[in-house]
């Protein structure tokens, strides 16, 4: 298979509109494991793990979020695989 991990930092208004329990649902269901974080600075930091092309429609998902989001930015880079046991938020 074609397994791999990223990480990604989400910027704008992601914090206080359930971008990270959205992330998770839309994680599980596409079978991709990893964990969200709110960082100090206002930013969502999601590490993800599966199929390349479930986690770059994960990734795609970012860039929109939930309904009241309001995403500027999201860094992606490549990250170590990780065998996470189901998706978790902070």
């Amino acid at each position: 298979m074609n397994q791999y991990c990223v990480k990604a930092v989400v910027s704008g208004r992601v914090q206080g509109v359930g971008f990270r329990y959205d992330v998770k649902k839309r994680a599980e269901e596409l079978s991709l494991t990893g964990h969200a974080s709110n960082l100090t600075n206002g930013d969502v930091e999601v590490t993800v793990c599966g199929e390349k092309e479930k986690v770059d429609q994960l990734i795609e998902w970012l860039w929109q979020g939930p309904p009241a989001a309001q995403v500027t930015q999201v860094q992606i880079e490549s990250s170590d695989w990780h065998d996470y046991s189901g998706f978790k938020t902070d």
